[in-house]
């Protein structure tokens, strides 16, 4: 869900960056399906949120989110949603295409002197990659995992027209019929288990927002660590004081939305830089 205003509750640097990323978006997904050939899902389908407060759409609104009042809730007509699989997976083809070498494998420790720049982007495992300088570790910002369930339905298409939201939970459905609902936030460290009674409880808020779930059975439950912690100031997109090495983690929930703007931001930086 790439959803700046329906996602925050308060006016913050967290919301000020994701209408400033998505405002990039159009322009983002158009450029990767032009040097792929590749479909990413992106679409403008709006968010409704069914439990709004005047108050939250007020502070929207003067961040200049567009809302519109509708009998049902308050609806976001600018709110978007996109495939986060196939975004990686079209982003790494254009990174290959573009001359990128990419190895997979752990990584404990980078020095960074080997190099010209580093960005440590490692979402919840960031801070558990050691950097030197000179031999010398830099103390990194935390980062911590949020453990979180989502549950999917395999639905007709076209069930749903937009994204809906109450209290904690979303439902959003893909191109392909599947419905997604989530969420759940745990504080468990790199627990992969998945809980059936966590998916259980997503199920039944999920059917409150749409009753055509609650006699489905869901046909995936799955698990997915954000990096944490929820930081005051947005994520963490900064140089490490004057080394080589720049830092691109903390994203929260908002990671796929932030994409554009701290891809621009880390790559301006590091160009200014060298």
């Amino acid at each position: 869900m790439l959803a700046p205003g329906s996602e925050a509750k308060r006016a913050s640097a967290w919301l000020n960056l994701g209408v400033e990323s998505l405002r990039m978006y159009p322009a983002f997904i158009h450029e990767l399906r032009a040097e792929t050939g590749f479909d990413v899902e992106f679409s403008i389908c709006g968010c409704t949120v069914m439990d709004s407060i005047p108050e939250s759409v007020a502070m929207h609104r003067a961040a200049g989110v567009r809302v519109e009042q509708k009998a049902e809730g308050a609806f976001y007509p600018d709110e978007a949603l996109t495939d986060p699989v196939a975004l990686l997976r079209t982003l790494r083809y254009a990174a290959k295409s573009r001359g990128v070498t990419i190895e997979h494998g752990s990584l404990t420790e980078v020095q960074a002197e080997q190099y010209r720049a580093v960005v440590i982007a490692a979402g919840a495992w960031s801070n558990s990659v050691r950097v030197t300088v000179a031999g010398e570790g830099l103390a990194l910002p935390e980062s911590t995992p949020v453990k979180g369930h989502l549950i999917g339905f395999q639905m007709r298409k076209g069930l749903l027209s937009s994204f809906l939201r109450k209290d904690h939970t979303y439902v959003l459905q893909r191109s392909d019929g599947l419905v997604i609902a989530g969420t759940t936030e745990e504080f468990v460290g790199f627990d992969t288990s998945v809980e059936f009674a966590a998916c259980d409880a997503i199920h039944r808020r999920a059917a409150e927002i749409v009753p055509a779930l609650a006699a489905a059975e869901p046909s995936r439950r799955w698990i997915g660590f954000r990096p944490g912690p929820e930081l005051p100031d947005g994520p963490v997109m900064q140089r490490v004081e004057q080394t080589n090495v720049w830092l691109a983690y903390g994203h929260y929930r908002n990671g796929i939305l932030l994409t554009p703007v701290t891809a621009e931001r880390i790559s301006s930086e590091i160009a200014a830089a060298l």
